[in-house]
């Protein structure tokens, strides 16, 4: 398994396991059997922080979206260097900082943690040309 893949594989199970705290918020508030009924207007709303956590999971597989074909082809192309392996790893640090952030509403850092997974992605594409 290459780095990249190692990374990808790492971003899959955070992306993976980020529903379940705003699913516990969910059940407080809810109750077991509101949390798995369907959503109604008059539904009690979650915690700002599982509202924050429920659009950074959007967002982590929104663009999980994008980083896992860029990974895929490297692997596909068997090109790997120093650049894009470290491009994988900052991506999955950006993505877990972003999510807490988030969570957190800190709004600048997690404009800035999304910068640089978005940057990860374009060491990633440049890799795939050859570029790095």
């Amino acid at each position: 398994m290459t780095r990249e893949l190692f990374w990808l594989t790492l971003t899959v199970v955070l992306t993976g396991l980020l529903w379940i705290p705003y699913v516990i918020n969910r059940c407080q508030v809810r109750g077991l059997s509101g949390a798995m009924a369907n959503p109604a207007r008059n539904d009690k709303p979650h915690a700002e922080w599982a509202n924050r956590l429920m659009f950074a999971h959007d967002n982590a597989v929104e663009n999980l979206v994008v980083f896992a074909p860029l990974v895929l082809i490297l692997n596909a192309m068997d090109y790997s260097t120093k650049w894009t392996a470290l491009a994988a790893t900052v991506y999955f640090w950006a993505r877990l900082a972003h999510a807490i952030v988030y969570g957190l509403g800190i709004p600048g850092f997690r404009t800035v943690a999304f910068t640089i997974g978005f940057l990860a992605q374009v060491v990633l594409v440049l890799g795939i040309f050859g570029l790095v």
